[in-house]
């Protein structure tokens, strides 16, 4: 980074799909790492009342709201268990947003936008599972919607490392700054 990272009250956490079912699936990371900076990540928020953003994927049991794709690796074709998309309690508190999505972005079809706009909220850091898909879907509409980006590398984990390295290493620096869960907390603390 070429500046010093500032946080201020406009800014809110966002974390994308650390959620059991997603937590549980083989990571470039070991997404207990991600999961407990997560946790730190969301702690200094709250300790500072910005806000933490909590969203998750989740269908109706029926599976009438899964995306219908011509697709060659579709997604799932059958709604996954609830217990797919329940937070961990170690996570979760009191006071938290929590946005349920069926997409891969956090905005598509959700009230992700409203809950942060009616809080004033002009700055998101960003992070979760998986990097290229819900992480990058959510922040390249958030870049298009005019929200300052931050990602936290350390709190964020993909299925595959080249897709993770891709998104770090060439789209997350031309639409935000890249930073550390113990940079970002460092700067709320500044």
């Amino acid at each position: 980074m070429t500046d010093t990272l500032t946080l201020d009250s406009s800014t809110a956490l966002v974390l994308i799909d650390l959620q059991g079912g997603i937590l549980s699936m083989p990571t470039n990371k070991p997404s207990a790492e991600v999961l407990r900076n997560g946790i730190a990540l969301a702690e200094a928020f709250r300790a500072h009342k910005l806000p933490v953003v909590l969203v998750r994927v989740a269908w109706s049991p029926d599976g009438g709201d899964l995306p219908i794709t011509d697709v060659d690796r579709p997604g799932p074709d059958t709604a996954p268990p609830a217990a797919f998309s329940e937070i961990p309690a170690e996570l979760a508190a009191l006071g938290d947003v929590v946005v349920t999505k069926r997409h891969w972005g956090a905005f598509t079809g959700t009230e992700l936008d409203l809950q942060l706009r009616r809080r004033g909220i002009h700055r998101i850091v960003l992070a979760g599972i998986s990097t290229s898909a819900g992480v990058e879907s959510t922040a390249r509409t958030a870049w298009e919607h005019s929200y300052s980006l931050v990602f936290a590398e350390d709190a964020t984990a993909d299925r595959d490392g080249a897709s993770h390295e891709h998104s770090f290493g060439k789209i997350f620096p031309r639409i935000g700054r890249v930073s550390t869960t113990a940079e970002i907390i460092a700067a709320l603390n500044g």
